[in-house]
């Protein structure tokens, strides 16, 4: 049997594989979402970093302290008292601060990172302030909203001694349907129905926690000093003690977002820089296998014709292939959406642009993601928030301006 035999057979029995990986994650969202966590309730502290203000920021704020959890402590944190998000969260604190079941409410001001990403800085700080009986570290971004359930299901799984951290995850619900806002929510949509009962899960900051015993022991107050991701950190400590990155479904929280295509490319290339610096393996990962996608159904495509056009042998196999690559990426397109319609219920009309874009463009979306990631290949500064870093390795960072 000739070799490019081998090499069709392969990938489509990685993209069955890949397939069924998505279908049975799917599967477990849907089961996991709704389910009630009542009865796990350790006293946790709510960390949240703020810097300016984001779009939706009173109704994202707003969610935080709607949660359905009597014993939590809600800090929010900004770099300085002229941040713009400053005013705001005191004049939130003082108008629903009465209304919140958290035990208390801080504001606190953080002063200037210097050797770690501002997002850093401003979480050892809380970190170092928080109460030696508090159990749980919770953290989570001001460009969420989060249901009332949230915290509840994100501290669940800390329950169980493996568990070494929880997460959620964003799915952007656009402002505005520019284009532009409509392919961030479709590609972002495609990575998060990678997510699952699976040991590839990483943290995300936006949704995560972690008991406060583990983090000390992880020494994750110094691993932090000098990175510039949180949550990737994170995870490869946690993933070093052979502990779980548990992915909770009431976790996947809507995050209002409108874009240009200038802000899109700065937006991914920083996400998959950050990636291929300090968890490589997972870079690499996500190059695979856009690589093996796009060629799949492109360059499956493109050897079909010529396997007919030549007659070589095996015709039937070449035109299998581009059939089977489309009709996977079209149903998991199909899948993702399905499944956000049903966690984003109310969020739905708003989201009904975005559900169409991705499954009418759902071919072009691994052409674009390996374009992106393979801009990230090169290079090691980042510019987040309005300051520049330059990361020398997972935990050893420059902040060059700020």
């Amino acid at each position: 049997m000739d070799w490019y035999v081998y090499v069709a057979w392969v990938l489509i029995v990685l993209q069955a594989l890949f397939s069924l990986h998505v279908i049975k994650n799917y599967y477990f969202v849907l089961a996991k979402y709704r389910k009630q966590r009542d009865h796990y309730e350790p006293l946790t502290a709510l960390i949240i970093p703020c810097k300016n203000l984001d779009t939706g920021f009173e109704q994202n704020i707003s969610s935080f302290y709607r949660q359905d959890y009597v014993n939590y402590l809600l800090w929010f944190v900004v770099e300085g008292s002229n941040d713009p998000a400053y005013g705001p969260l005191c004049n939130l604190k003082e108008k629903i601060g009465k209304d919140t079941k958290a035990k208390e409410i801080r504001v606190l001001v953080a002063g200037t990172g210097q050797i770690c990403s501002q997002k850093i800085h401003n979480l050892l700080y809380a970190y170092r302030q928080v109460p030696n009986n508090v159990e749980v570290l919770a953290f989570a971004d001001s460009d969420i909203s989060v249901k009332s359930h949230w915290l509840r299901h994100l501290v669940y799984p800390l329950r169980l001694e493996n568990r070494g951290a929880t997460t959620g995850y964003r799915w952007f619900v656009p402002g505005i349907n520019n284009f532009a806002t409509l392919v961030l929510s479709a590609l972002n949509a495609k990575v998060a129905q990678l997510l699952g009962n699976t040991i590839w899960n990483q943290t995300w900051g936006g949704s995560m926690a972690i008991k406060t015993q583990t983090f000390r022991d992880l020494r994750l107050d110094v691993i932090w000093q000098k990175a510039v991701s949180d949550d990737l950190s994170l995870s490869y400590a946690v993933k070093k003690t052979r502990k779980k990155v548990e992915f909770v479904p009431g976790c996947i929280v809507a995050s209002y977002e409108t874009t240009t295509w200038s802000k899109l490319f700065e937006f991914a290339r920083r996400q998959f820089l950050i990636t291929r610096v300090t968890a490589p393996g997972t870079w690499l990962f996500g190059l695979v296998t856009c690589f093996c996608a796009t060629f799949g159904l492109w360059g499956g495509a493109g050897l079909a014709v010529y396997a007919v056009l030549r007659h070589i042998p095996h015709i039937w196999l070449f035109t299998a292939i581009p059939v089977i690559f489309f009709i996977a990426q079209l149903s998991r397109a199909l899948l993702r959406q399905n499944m956000a319609s049903k966690l984003f219920a109310e969020d739905w009309p708003k989201l009904r642009a975005a559900a169409a874009v991705d499954i009418a463009l759902f071919w072009l979306w691994s052409p674009i993601m390996l374009i992106l990631i393979l801009s990230s290949a090169f290079g090691r500064t980042i510019r987040w928030r309005g300051i520049t870093y330059k990361m020398l390795g997972p935990t050893e960072t420059i902040v060059l301006d700020s």
